[in-house]
């Protein structure tokens, strides 16, 4: 049982003086202090953060506007520009940087009243699926420390579930909010493509990077989504929010309506089948509240990953370009010239995986092999498109696992790259096709949480939600 109410109930009584948002911050720092050993946690922001809090209540006690998530206080992952402390992505070229801005999403909640306490650990750059890959520390698991918490969102993912603020922040490149929401236990939402704004979020791989909330429940997700969500002329990939917003309502039509397609390729060969019978035993529950049920096949579903993997890291080998000790972050003090500091900055600074994927990326974009690579991987990109939009219309959304195993022991992949990726293999392709996707908790196994993922077509967030929360409630 968690210690926070529903983010609504939280923000409506410290808009009414009933609760303090100055002992909310409170709760929520000494919460992170007594989880230290979850190694969740890179930074916390706490003398902005009371700062925050005291000027709430002071407009509280004026009777003034303090927004819709007044006093509340969340966790950003440490990829997330802000104000109050050091912003890293946990990797060590960037330790030190302090943000001269703060990224659009952050504004936004702050604008509303909520409080950001604490920078989450991450995956380097977030490049990973275990947060094995930070730089600083590995993130375990709530529900079991010898085992990963998923990433790379792994450390927003743990600090919910550890009830060190009411939500947090994460982005999904390839399924890192998802995974680590399947793994630890928690509602993870990654929204369409363009929805929320990137501008002040350390990039991975620009086409794919998608900024979304990991809660409890997906009441709460709805509500951060509502806050969240919004065209920005500092990202220009950004798009209208849909006109009746995010925020769940009664008006949402019964689960009797909707029509289901179960992905045949997320429940054939590669799925634990453990993990298979829990998300058949959600099914038949769906079935029996009257959802209507059918299977449904995207032949090149099982080519994604392979996809996914070459356009990732060429994307990732131009972002990271930036980072070469000569503007901000660290830069190496034994250099003696230019090709001496980008040297010596690059190979200290960058963690073996960022060296993979600038490695592979570079290759896949270089001359002679863009064609062999890179191009035929885009044409897979829109041979995806093209059957997720088929499907779409003959069902309303999808349905399959989130991973294909529960979460698995801290260093069991981590000197094998390509298990490390076949985790992704049922989160990539949403990435890739820029629809919206949500993973919610399926039940456990061996005291392990399981994800069941539902996904939409593109600009039907609010329908995905609604229907999140129906199966949320009768899978319970």
């Amino acid at each position: 049982m968690s210690q926070w109410s529903a983010i609504a109930d939280i923000a409506e009584k410290v808009q009414k003086g009933e609760l303090k948002a100055e002992n909310l911050v409170a709760q929520a720092l000494k919460t992170i202090e007594d989880n230290q050993d979850f190694s969740a946690v890179i930074a916390t922001i706490e003398d902005r953060a009371k700062e925050r809090a005291i000027e709430i209540d002071n407009r509280v006690e004026r009777n003034e506007a303090v927004g819709r998530l007044a006093g509340v206080p969340f966790i950003a992952k440490d990829n997330f520009l802000t104000f109050g402390s050091e912003t890293t992505a946990a990797s060590n070229i960037l330790k030190g940087f302090e943000a001269p801005y703060q990224s659009t999403a952050i504004q936004r909640l702050e604008a509303e009243g909520a409080i950001c306490v604490a920078k989450a650990n991450l995956d380097a750059f977030a490049h990973g699926s275990s947060t094995e890959n930070s730089d600083f520390m590995t993130t375990k698991n709530p529900h079991d420390k010898t085992k990963v918490p998923g990433g790379s969102s792994g450390g927003s993912a743990a600090s919910v579930i550890l009830d060190m603020a009411p939500f947090a922040l994460g982005t999904d490149t390839g399924g890192s909010i998802r995974l680590p929401a399947a793994f630890c236990g928690a509602v993870g939402y990654k929204p369409t493509y363009g929805l929320v704004s990137r501008s002040g979020v350390v990039a991975m791989a620009s086409s794919t990077d998608v900024i979304g909330p990991l809660t409890r429940t997906v009441e709460d997700a709805a509500v951060v989504l509502d806050v969240i969500a919004a065209k920005d002329a500092l990202d220009g990939t950004t798009i209208e929010p849909e006109g009746d917003g995010y925020a769940l309502s009664p008006e949402l039509s019964a689960l009797s309506s909707k029509k289901i397609g179960v992905i045949k390729e997320y429940m054939s060969d590669g799925i634990d089948v453990k993990v298979k019978a829990q998300i058949e035993a959600a099914i038949t529950k769906l079935k029996d509240a009257g959802a209507e049920i059918v299977e449904v096949s995207l032949p090149s579903l099982p080519l994604a990953l392979a996809c996914y993997y070459i356009i990732c890291p060429a994307e990732v080998s131009s972002n990271l370009s930036r980072y070469d000790g000569q503007r901000y972050g660290f830069s190496h003090p034994e250099a003696k010239n230019l090709d001496d500091s980008y040297n010596l900055t690059r190979s200290e600074g960058f963690g073996t995986e960022a060296k993979r994927r600038i490695m592979i990326g570079t290759y896949v974009l270089s001359s002679g092999y863009y064609d062999a690579y890179y191009k035929k991987a885009q044409q897979v990109r829109t041979k995806l498109i093209d059957e997720f939009n088929k499907t779409f219309e003959t069902v309303d959304f999808l349905l399959g696992p989130t991973a294909p195993m529960t979460a698995f022991e801290i260093g069991k992949h981590a000197n094998d790259p390509l298990e490390m990726y076949l985790t992704d293999i049922m989160t990539v392709a949403v990435n890739l096709v820029g629809v919206p996707a949500i993973s919610i908790p399926a039940g456990k196994i061996d005291n392990m949480p399981v994800g069941l993922q539902l996904i939409a077509p593109q600009h039907k967030d609010r329908d995905l939600l609604g229907l999140a929360s129906q199966v949320e409630r009768i899978i319970a």
